[in-house]
């Protein structure tokens, strides 16, 4: 049951956003609009799916894991509907590499939504299985697609940055919070540690 209301709470996004459009409620920017929202429950996602390890050590209920790698790959699902929102709404298919030479933010971007593919890759129980002690190395790149995601949207943000100086802290938080627990090394990818 509670897999079904997590499911259900990270599909909302989808379904106020999909509720905006077909009501006229998106604004004078659709494209923009869309493409925005999509990324930033992308983001939200990543930061809640970092939270999960905190509130398992803080309440020692370890049911949150159970929920982690849906929240991930909920993560990963708005992150490449971002991704071809951009595409088709705002860029066009033919004027990529003119883009990110153009526009740097867009490159942080393509980085961040790169080191998640490996992570959604192998977030299968046959995966970790397979992987053995390699899986868990190759899954803290959440925390670097997590910074460059967030770099991302600070970058982009126009006049108003508050939200994302928020979510800056709130990631600062749980990245420093990771350090004290398990060690800095807990932190870099692709590097065995005792976490």
């Amino acid at each position: 049951m509670a897999k079904v209301i997590v499911f259900c709470v990270a599909l909302m996004p989808l379904i106020w956003l999909v509720t905006d459009v077909v009501l006229g409620r998106i604004g004078p920017d659709p494209g923009q609009e869309i493409t925005e929202r999509l990324g930033i429950a992308a983001f939200q996602l990543l930061l809640v799916t970092l939270l999960i390890t905190p509130l398992k050590k803080m309440t020692g209920w370890p049911g949150w894991l159970r929920h982690r790698r849906m929240l991930g790959l909920f993560a990963f699902f708005y992150a490449v509907l971002h991704v071809l929102a951009f595409l088709q709404l705002i860029l066009g298919w033919g004027d990529l590499w003119a883009t990110f030479t153009r526009r740097p933010y867009i490159a942080l971007g393509a980085v961040a939504f790169l080191l998640m593919i490996p992570l959604a890759l192998t977030s299968t129980k046959a995966m970790m299985k397979r992987m053995g002690r390699r899986w868990k190395p190759v899954h803290r790149l959440i925390y670097l697609s997590a910074i460059f995601a967030w770099l991302h949207f600070l970058w982009q943000a126009r006049s108003d940055v508050t939200e994302m100086v928020v979510y800056g802290l709130l990631l600062l938080a749980l990245l420093f919070i990771r350090a004290y627990w398990f060690g800095v090394s807990s932190l870099v990818p692709l590097r065995k540690s005792r976490a």
